[in-house]
């Protein structure tokens, strides 16, 4: 199966409030998540979109592609740096809590990156913007992100 995710992340203030959007398309199937976090990173929340979409996937073996404006998330992987840091523990690399849950579910899929420029003219990556935005601002419903809180 062929799937199309496109994700996104924010946060107000480095660190601040944050969270994520994403859009999954599969055929004619469209599904859109998002969700808030009280206190966060921006990459940390570009990469917990990727998680949050790719854990989504019930079958195991789906051609996937994810479109990210995330230099940070798209260039670990397609470079391969993820898996350099993998074998070195993640010794001084940050957010190693989503990198060891993202490489649980990458390797369940067939998964390539593909980098868009933010806020240009990709509809679905501007629409998991406005997701991504709303879910940092809204008070009610917000996460604690504890992973990043437990390595303050």
């Amino acid at each position: 199966m062929k799937i199309t995710i496109y994700t996104d992340g924010s946060s107000l203030g480095n660190p601040g409030p944050g969270g994520y959007g994403a859009v999954l398309i599969a055929g004619r199937h469209r599904k859109e998540i998002s969700q808030g976090f009280r206190l966060t990173t921006n990459n940390r929340m570009e990469l917990m979109g990727v998680c949050a979409a790719l854990e989504l996937l019930k079958n195991e073996g789906c051609d996937v592609t994810v479109y990210s404006d995330s230099r940070y998330v798209v260039d670990a992987v397609e470079k391969r740096w993820v898996f350099g840091w993998e074998m070195k523990g993640f010794a001084k690399k940050k957010n190693p809590d989503l990198w060891q849950r993202f490489l649980v579910v990458f390797r369940r899929h067939r998964v390539r990156f593909v980098w868009v420029k933010g806020h240009a003219s990709t509809v679905e990556n501007n629409r998991c913007d406005e997701l991504a935005v709303a879910a940092a601002t809204q008070k009610i419903g917000q996460l604690e992100d504890k992973g990043y809180v437990e390595n303050l």
